[in-house]
């Protein structure tokens, strides 16, 4: 199983010209990785101008197509031969409002269109500091992944990401990011089986930079990383990538 690593752009870059050149030196510089998939989420409207590596969206509607103005349906990313969508990530439950049922929906969308998924999940400092960390994974795992079967799981990846810890530079311990690990881990193997949480991918994100990101792969048992703000430099970016090999 190699590592993934996502690189989210979110609402970056600004014009097309810095787009292209972000993602040729991404790709020049990960050319000759062999033990990592890399994976490149920009926004919507560039995703028709690259080649040479898989791409994912941020997000898409859980409709097909009709009256939803401003949405993208997951049909008219398969036609851009996009591979896989994130879905649930912190910002669209906060800022958009989504809630775990239209996660759900989302992600059984995504599924049945035939693309795979990054299912997001995560805990704000408040619900951690309330020691309610495991009962929101385990709420927001149950609920996203209600009506998903033993075969359309296979086409999960699980991105843990600590709320309180994206795009402020306090990332996650080591430590405490291998006991949510294993807590999900065992949650999947509640709802399914050992085999299939086993196998299941199991990303961090959450200020993840070049010289901590080798840490989460090789001390705390995740199996890639889902990067932000780093993923717009590209000389950062390539550093994590090879730290995942």
């Amino acid at each position: 199983m190699k590592n993934l690593i996502v690189a989210n752009w979110k609402l970056n870059p600004t014009t097309q010209k810095e787009a292209k050149s972000l993602f040729e030196k991404i790709k020049k510089g990960v050319s000759r990785i062999k033990n990592a998939e890399v994976i490149i989420c920009p926004p919507f409207v560039y995703l028709p101008l690259f080649k040479g590596l898989t791409l994912g969206a941020q997000n898409c509607f859980f409709g097909e197509k009709g009256a939803f103005t401003g949405e993208i349906s997951a049909s008219i990313l398969k036609d851009l031969k996009i591979e896989y969508v994130i879905i649930g990530h912190s910002e669209r439950r906060e800022y958009f409002g989504e809630t775990d049922e239209v996660v759900n929906k989302k992600i059984k969308k995504v599924l049945q269109t035939g693309l795979k998924v990054i299912f997001c999940i995560g805990e704000t400092a408040e619900e951690r500091d309330a020691g309610k960390k495991t009962e929101v994974l385990e709420r927001q795992l149950r609920e996203g992944l209600k009506g998903i079967t033993k075969e359309e799981i296979k086409k999960i990846v699980v991105a843990y990401e600590p709320v309180w810890a994206i795009g402020t530079g306090n990332n996650c311990s080591v430590d405490e990011t291998m006991s949510s690990v294993l807590f999900i881990r065992k949650v999947i193997s509640t709802i399914y089986n050992r085999g299939i949480a086993d196998n299941t991918r199991i990303l961090y994100g959450g200020s993840v930079k070049s010289d901590n990101s080798g840490s989460y792969i090789k001390n705390a048992g995740a199996n890639g990383l889902l990067v932000g703000g780093a993923s717009l430099n590209a000389e950062e970016f390539n550093k994590i990538v090879k730290s995942a090999e």
